[in-house]
């Protein structure tokens, strides 16, 4: 439950610590922009981003280290393609919007709190559903202390194969 300004002062201030007291090499992968003025307060900081190429809506990561910041987040797609549900993903781009535009309602709260016409309980989403569900009760009541390895095995494999069916 970290606000996003404890979180970029707990960054900076771990930041100014290892640079100035500790002196060690560290790599620090963060998701907050404002880290990116360090390099101009710390002499030996550097910034450092993931190479990115964006082509037809799609976001590929060349698995590179380029120089220098960025000004664009992927952590929507980060969620994609870590399997977050796609009801999920599109419900944080239109919170992402209210937010970057900074959308308030007449009290001054921000409006990404509505939600189009539902009420509490409607929509819930499901993150394992069908065979997920099923593998997921499997592994509920198996009981690895008694099976051999390869019985593990066997056993880990069968789980997979409901999984691609």
């Amino acid at each position: 439950g970290t606000s996003t300004y404890d979180g970029v002062a707990i960054a900076w201030a771990v930041s100014e610590f290892l640079h100035d007291r500790i002196g060690c090499k560290t790599m620090f992968a963060t998701h907050y922009h404002e880290l990116m003025q360090l390099p101009e307060r710390l002499q030996h900081a550097r910034n450092l981003n993931v190479a990115v190429r964006e082509t037809g809506g799609q976001v590929v990561f060349l698995h590179r280290l380029e120089p220098g910041g960025t000004d664009r987040s992927y952590g929507i797609h980060v969620a994609e393609l870590a399997g977050l549900p796609a009801a999920v993903t599109s419900r944080a781009r239109e919170v992402l919007s209210n937010l970057e535009k900074q959308e308030l309602d007449v009290q001054g709260a921000p409006v990404i709190a509505r939600r189009g016409g539902e009420s509490a309980g409607e929509g819930q989403l499901l993150l394992f559903t069908g065979a997920e569900e099923l593998v997921l009760e499997k592994l509920r009541e198996a009981d690895p202390e008694r099976m051999t390895p390869i019985a593990a095995l066997s056993f880990l494999a069968s789980l997979q194969e409901r999984l691609k069916n």
